[in-house]
């Protein structure tokens, strides 16, 4: 007995060092790792140069007086771009139109892919695989393949140039990806939280508006932003069902710059461009104090 203690006792001392050598903070990389590092971080710094450079022109076209496209000027920083293009039909009214447009179908969407992502995620229906597949399946249905016959539908009722039913349109269209996104951000709330709301004696309803939806704020918040900037850029709808000037949106009116007087301005062109993507940054700054949040629920669900 006492040999066989004195056999395996050191065989156990010398098997802790080597477990804790393993799970040391000290790593070995190989030439060929360093070498796969490198060559990732230079096509990302590649990629980085190809979209950074048209946006530098951008800013020192919008600053620059006499811009133009592969001409060499001598660089001269002015604000007067801004000046010929901050009028009020030119730049404030398409920027308006555009905010009332995106920022309505913006509201429309989350509202209604919220109750329509609600029994998709809390009930088990018949029908609800071949829904979910008709919803991926529209999500990549081109909008412009559609756009003749929403055109002909608009006149039959007399909807042309309608803001209200273009707004309408424009929710029909973002609902899909809508839906599938809420549903997939509604199935990380664990249902046990409603259970306790039903049990104190709340509606489905009451508990979708005070548990589900606090908990759904960084989803939430990512549709609204991927809506807004979809709608924001969206041309050919407000282009085919608008046909009053004070009703287009900036991304219609950014269009006119290339048909004043048979040539283009880029002046005029990149400071409107820098305008048109202020919205949308500052949207993106405001709602991301909702993207901090988190979809892990630990200690919420007590078992």
């Amino acid at each position: 007995m006492s040999g066989a203690l004195t056999i395996s006792e050191p065989r156990v001392a010398q098997a802790a060092p080597t477990a804790r050598a393993s799970r040391g903070r000290f790593q070995i990389t190989s030439p060929r790792a360093t070498m796969a590092k490198l060559s990732a971080y230079g096509v990302l710094v590649l990629v980085g140069l190809f979209f950074i450079t048209p946006l530098l022109w951008l800013v020192l076209a919008a600053f620059e007086p006499e811009a133009a496209v592969g001409a060499s000027t001598p660089l001269v920083l002015s604000f007067s771009n801004f000046g010929k293009v901050l009028n009020w039909s030119g730049t404030f009214l398409p920027l308006i139109n555009s905010a009332i447009q995106s920022g309505g179908t913006a509201v429309l969407t989350v509202v209604a892919s919220l109750f329509a992502a609600y029994p998709l995620s809390r009930y088990h229906m018949r029908f609800r695989r071949p829904f979910l597949y008709t919803i991926v399946f529209s999500t990549g249905l081109p909008i412009t393949a559609i756009l003749v016959p929403v055109y002909s539908m608009f006149a039959r009722f007399d909807l042309v140039d309608n803001v209200p039913a273009v707004i309408l349109f424009m929710t029909a269209t973002s609902l899909p990806f809508g839906i599938w996104l809420m549903k997939g951000f509604m199935d990380g709330v664990p249902i046990d939280l409603e259970q306790a709301a039903w049990v104190d004696g709340a509606t489905w309803v009451q508990s979708l508006r005070r548990v589900v939806a606090p908990l759904m704020m960084p989803g939430i918040a990512v549709i609204t932003i991927f809506t807004f900037v979809s709608q924001w850029g969206n041309f050919f709808v407000p282009f085919i069902l608008l046909q009053s000037t004070s009703k287009l949106p900036a991304s219609v009116a950014i269009y006119q710059f290339f048909s004043q007087y048979g040539q283009t301005d880029y002046g005029q062109l990149a400071a409107f461009s820098i305008l048109y993507t202020l919205p949308v940054v500052m949207l993106w700054i405001v709602m991301s104090r909702f993207l901090r949040g988190n979809f892990t629920f630990a200690g919420a669900v007590k078992g």
